[in-house]
């Protein structure tokens, strides 16, 4: 047996999490350790960026007050709770980098329609 698959297979969190892709808006509960206690903190914003397939990571933006923030989260780690999609966005390309330098309405991406 490979030895990759089997410490992947070791380290795995069990946690199967939802297939999304750069533009869409998907909000993710993270577990954070604060001394002795532990809660659940909600990241909501835009995926930015994927890479690194099932041991990657994946980056989220949100706009706090006037301030973009971006969050770079680990596919596999044990402390995220579940990501719940809110809307499935339409860009064409798999890192959107762009969306950095605009602010407004500029910043908007468009609603992919599910079928």
């Amino acid at each position: 047996m490979d030895p990759i698959k089997v410490v992947e297979n070791a380290f795995s969190t069990g946690v199967e999490l939802p297939e999304f892709n750069a533009g869409d808006t998907i909000t993710v509960h993270y577990k954070i350790k604060e001394g002795n206690k532990e809660r659940v903190q909600n990241f909501r914003g835009v995926v930015i960026q994927k890479k690194g397939g099932s041991t990657g990571t994946f980056t989220v933006r949100k706009m706090s007050g006037n301030i973009g923030v971006e969050r770079i989260f680990p596919m596999d780690s044990p402390f995220i709770e579940q990501i719940d999609i809110n809307k499935y966005g339409k860009v064409r390309r798999a890192r959107i980098f762009y969306l950095r330098e605009l602010t407004g309405k500029k910043a908007r991406i468009k609603e992919k329609r599910q079928k």
